[in-house]
């Protein structure tokens, strides 16, 4: 057979593990269960009791998302089986759990009294910085490993963006209106303040933990798993309260109080070894 007859040649097919993506595929499923929920609320007057119901389910989808991403990057370090394939499916179902469904249910559920220029646009920064972010992680990522690199994050991580925003306005709704959507205006202006705020941490330089570290053979895991059932407790005691509560220490954690602290308390309060810290050969 001649040069220009030969059969063309495609790439290799990435492996497809089968648990990680699974819990993906939870992640992504209910970031579109969120937005068709939040649809579905759009359907009745703004503000209105039954429009507030709908957005309610939408907010418990994506702290349900949140559990997925949480558990299927850890679950493909546990099975060894992380690799590209994982990482660009984990950024689609991001950009629709903790990108689409998360700015349409700010614009809709709080944003809509104000100007809606205002808060369209809010919500489009949000998108944006969101998958610019997940963009520039998936192309860090890909990058040659250096000697020494770190395994925190530079910028807020989405998901955690997505659960700032949300659990922060589940709690002003809370507070200022017993469940239904009439917020006053001032509040309305710090939800769209607290959004571009997290926006605009998605994209900084700010460096958040990724406890990545933790495993079964470390001294922390012990204090970290507890940490982790008091934030479930938390979470189903006061569902409205706990969850800001918990995504803003992080979400402060790393803008605020990590700068100050001592290689020591940040090995400490972030589960590392410290020969993590030491020159690798």
């Amino acid at each position: 057979m001649s040069k220009n007859h030969q059969p063309p040649v495609y790439p290799d097919e990435p492996r497809i593990p089968i648990l990680p993506n699974m819990l993906t595929a939870g992640n992504l499923l209910c970031g579109f269960f969120a937005i068709l929920t939040i649809f579905k609320g759009m359907a009745f007057p703004d503000g209105s009791e039954q429009a507030f119901d709908y957005y309610q389910q939408a907010t418990y989808l994506i702290f349900a998302a949140c559990i997925f991403d949480l558990l299927d990057g850890r679950v493909a370090r546990m099975c060894k089986a992380d690799g590209p394939f994982g990482r660009e499916f984990d950024s689609i179902a991001d950009v629709v759990s903790f990108g689409i469904a998360p700015a349409m249910l700010l614009s809709r559920a709080v944003l809509f009294d104000l100007h809606d220029a205002f808060g369209m646009g809010i919500a489009v920064l949000y998108l944006l910085c969101a998958s610019l972010r997940l963009a520039r992680f998936n192309c860090m990522a890909a990058a040659p490993k250096k000697p020494n690199q770190s395994m925190d994050f530079v910028g807020l991580p989405v998901p955690m963006a997505a659960g700032a925003v949300v659990s922060t306005m589940y709690l002003v709704i809370d507070v200022t209106t017993h469940h239904n959507l009439i917020i006053d205006k001032p509040w309305l202006y710090v939800m769209g303040g607290m959004m571009t705020l997290v926006s605009l941490l998605m994209m900084s330089r700010v460096i958040y933990p990724s406890f990545k570290h933790v495993n079964f053979e470390k001294r922390g895991t012990v204090t970290a798993i507890l940490l982790f059932v008091g934030a479930v407790c938390a979470f189903v005691c006061f569902p409205w309260i706990a969850p800001a509560i918990i995504f803003l220490c992080y979400l402060l954690y790393g803008l605020v109080v990590r700068p100050f602290l001592t290689r020591r308390m940040r090995r400490i309060i972030e589960v590392q070894d410290d020969e993590e810290d030491a020159p690798q050969s």
